[in-house]
C-alpha cells in the first residue's frame, strides 16, 4: 500500500476583507503519496497559492482556516500553534517560492542562508557536515559550489531559482511545494530547470506539489493533476488521463485554449466570461455561468467531487464530458 505523505481533507480558508470574507479555498480534499508529484493548475485567483500557504500555515493576518485537516505524516497541522508548526516547516514540508529574489535575503550569502535553515532544524550535524551538505546541494541543483559565498544579486535568475530549490531541500523534507518556480525565466532555462526538479524529486523519492497557471509545465512535472476553479477542486486525475480525456467543462476549456505544436492545427477557443467574485460566489457549480452545458441543477446544487471511472479520475460536475 502506497504511503500518503500529505492528506488534505475538506480544507476551507477565508480572507477577511472590509467587504466581507473571500472564499479562497472552499472544501478542498486531495492527497500526495510518497514519491508522487501532484500539479495544481488554474487561472490566477483560483486558490492555488492560498492552498500552499495554508499547508505551511504561513497565513497573512487576515486569513484563517475555517475547517478541515492538513495531515502531514498523520499529524494534523491545523490545530497546532506557530511554535509547533515550526518544527515541521523545512524539516517535513518546505516551499520553493515564486520570486527567488524576494525569497533570498540580499545582505547574506546564499550559503549563509542555507546554513541558517540547517542550524535550526538539524542541530545534531557538525559545522563540517553542514558545509559539505551545502556543497552537495549545489551540485544536486547543477550549481558550482564555488558560487556559494556570493550574494543573491550576483546570481542570474536561473541560478537564484536553483539556490532556492537547494534551500528547500536542505533539511531533507518529505514534501516540497513549488509555487510557479520558473516564472520570468526564459524558455530554455525553464525547460532545464523543470527537468532538474523532476529528476531530483524522482531520485530522492520525495513528494511534491507543483503549482502553475501553465498547463504545459504541469504536464511535464506531474504524475497527477488537480484543476482548481474559484477556490474549489474541479477535477483531479492521473496526468495522462486528464490530458487525453478531461471531463470537467472547465478543464476541457483549458485544453482547447492550449496550442498544440504537433498534429493538425486547430483554432484556439477561449473561455467566455470571467471567474466569479469570491466575495459573492454563484450558488451551485461556480463554473455554471461560463459553462456551455449548464442546466438548472448546476445553478442550484454544488456537484459532488467523485470518481467518474473507478480509476481515480475525480471531477465535480453534473454533466461530465458534456453529457446531458
Amino acid at each position: 500500500m502506497v504511503e500518503n505523505v500529505l492528506e488534505v481533507k475538506d480544507l476551507t480558508m477565508h480572507y477577511t476583507t472590509r467587504k466581507g470574507p473571500v472564499f479562497a479555498v472552499d472544501d478542498v480534499s486531495f492527497h500526495v503519496a510518497r514519491g508522487e508529484s501532484v500539479g495544481l493548475v488554474g487561472e490566477s485567483g483560483c486558490g492555488k497559492t492560498s492552498i500552499a500557504i495554508s499547508l505551511l500555515k504561513l497565513l497573512p493576518d487576515n486569513a484563517r482556516i475555517i475547517k478541515g485537516q492538513i495531515l502531514l505524516n498523520g499529524v494534523d497541522l491545523v490545530p497546532l500553534s506557530e511554535t509547533e508548526v515550526r518544527q515541521h516547516r523545512w524539516r517535513r514540508i518546505s516551499m520553493v517560492f515564486q520570486a527567488a529574489m524576494n525569497a533570498l535575503n540580499p545582505v547574506y550569502t546564499v550559503e549563509e542562508q542555507i546554513l541558517e535553515a540547517m542550524q535550526q532544524h538539524l542541530p545534531d550535524m557538525s559545522d563540517a557536515e553542514m558545509t559539505q551538505k551545502v556543497d552537495d546541494l549545489f551540485r544536486l541543483v547543477d550549481l558550482d559550489p564555488q558560487f556559494k559565498n556570493q550574494y543573491p544579486h550576483q546570481y542570474s535568475g536561473g541560478m537564484r531559482q536553483r539556490a532556492v530549490i537547494a534551500m528547500a531541500l536542505s533539511c531533507d523534507p518529505d514534501i516540497i511545494l513549488a509555487d510557479e518556480p520558473t516564472t520570468a525565466l526564459d524558455v530554455i532555462v525553464q525547460d532545464a530547470l523543470l527537468k532538474r526538479i523532476r529528476k531530483i524529486q524522482e531520485d530522492l523519492n520525495m513528494a511534491m506539489i507543483y503549482i502553475s497557471h501553465d498547463i504545459a509545465v504541469i504536464a511535464e512535472v506531474s504524475d497527477r493533476v488537480g484543476v482548481m476553479y474559484a477556490g474549489r477542486m474541479a477535477e483531479m486525475a492521473p496526468t495522462e488521463s486528464i490530458f487525453h480525456r478531461p471531463i470537467h467543462p472547465y478543464t476541457m476549456g483549458l485544453m482547447s485554449a492550449f496550442p498544440s505544436i504537433v498534429g493538425e492545427k486547430t483554432e484556439l477557443v477561449t473561455l467566455p466570461g470571467e471567474p466569479p467574485d469570491l466575495l459573492n460566489p454563484p450558488p451551485g457549480c461556480r463554473f455554471s455561468p461560463r459553462c456551455p452545458y449548464a442546466s438548472t441543477i448546476c445553478t442550484e446544487q454544488a456537484p459532488p467531487f467523485k470518481d467518474h471511472d473507478g480509476a481515480g479520475h475525480f471531477a465535480a460536475c453534473w454533466h461530465p464530458g458534456g453529457e446531458k
